[in-house]
């Protein structure tokens, strides 16, 4: 890839964290792409920084079905597109205090219903999975499918694929602004001009401020900042300790390596978009909440940071055509899944834009529920 942008291209993608890097790959070997990043690197935000996991039923009910479609690629990939998979087996458990069995109850009926492989589970089942956790958590949902994803590498592969597809890279590209003409847009990127016939908004945290700049009315895509402190335990908990999420929304943690875990408060601080950092305040919330739900000792705060998450005013991401504007394509609002969800979203949008339609699970996953028109 090149980071001296062509003149004129058939699709200008805004934005080369996973949704972008994703969509590029699928639509590369059918239209002309180029592919803008402002930072100096791909992937230096939101996608850089995720604690990512797949976890069929985090993003509610109407995320599961792209987490779902997602699996196979991310379990299995086609041989050309990577030589391993990305996931790493873990298992999960939705924990709650005994004051929130309905809320584990609801939690555990609403996704069986969706074909989710979840079952309840009790406080002896509880306490063999989470050792040292405290009387009162004696509610919990279990997932057995849940599983780490090595972003790092998923985030590479789908650079790769979309370079072998003659897709081009542009880093330290800000779009500045965009002129809708006859046959598509002329748009300012640092220094120099660029044609396009569509234009994609994958730019997260930035979606609604690249969307005012082409002078499109902004969805109300709020970044969100979220902290992720890895602590060093004077235990010795198991690096495959379950990914615990909190039924009520306050903390999730999961085993890192022996001894180690990566842990957050769950803290959706609404932000403008920036570089962000971690806060004491987040970081002393989340050791807090942790000490309630387990007698853990903590060695040391070895790292701590944190990333904006990005999402549309009902917090389901959001892909296709503006309403008012065909050649200006949103892929953005993607929140906390977007890495686990990305294999399925990607190929959605190509579908939209020129790609073949995709098979198998992918192609069975109806794309009218995230359509921008849903916002008039």
């Amino acid at each position: 890839m090149t980071d001296k942008p062509p003149a004129a291209t058939d699709i200008l993608i805004v934005g080369a964290g996973i949704a972008g890097a994703s969509l590029a790959a699928a639509l590369a070997p059918w239209r002309r792409v180029l592919l803008i990043e402002a930072e100096d690197a791909p992937g230096y935000h939101a996608t850089g920084r995720s604690a990512a996991f797949w976890h069929e039923s985090y993003g509610g009910a109407a995320v599961q079905p792209l987490s779902a479609a997602s699996f196979a690629t991310l379990d299995r990939p086609d041989p050309e597109f990577s030589d391993h998979g990305f996931l790493s087996p873990r298992t999960a458990l939705t924990l709650g205090r005994r004051s929130e069995a309905a809320a584990v109850d609801a939690f555990t009926a609403e996704f069986r219903a969706k074909g989710v492989e979840v079952s309840r589970v009790g406080p002896d089942e509880i306490a063999r999975k989470i050792p040292g956790v405290r009387p009162g958590w004696s509610e919990a949902a279990f997932e057995a499918a849940c599983s780490d994803i090595d972003v790092g590498h998923l985030h590479a592969a789908y650079l790769r694929a979309a370079q072998r597809a003659g897709a081009a890279l542009a880093t330290r590209a800000p779009l500045e602004s965009a002129r809708r003409t006859n046959n598509g847009w002329d748009v300012r990127l640092a220094g120099q001009n660029v044609h396009a016939a569509l234009i994609v908004n994958a730019a997260g945290a930035w979606a609604d401020r690249v969307a005012a700049a082409c002078g499109i009315a902004p969805l109300g895509i709020q970044p969100l900042r979220r902290t992720v402190v890895q602590l060093r335990l004077g235990v010795p908990v198991p690096a495959d300790l379950p990914l615990i999420v909190h039924v009520g929304g306050d903390f999730y943690f999961k085993g890192e390596s022996e001894g180690r875990i990566w842990l957050s408060p769950h803290d959706e601080t609404p932000t403008l978009p920036h570089d962000a950092a971690p806060e004491e305040y987040d970081v002393a919330l989340a050791i807090d909440r942790l000490q309630s739900v387990v007698d853990w000792p903590i060695a040391a705060v070895e790292r701590k940071w944190a990333g904006l998450r990005s999402f549309a005013p009902d917090r389901i991401p959001v892909f296709g055509a503006d309403p008012h504007e065909p050649a200006f394509i949103w892929c953005a609002g993607q929140g906390g899944f977007g890495i686990q969800t990305a294999p399925a979203i990607s190929a959605l949008l190509a579908a939209q834009l020129g790609a073949p339609s995709p098979e198998g699970g992918i192609g069975r996953v109806d794309p009218a529920p995230y359509a921008p028109s849903r916002f008039g």
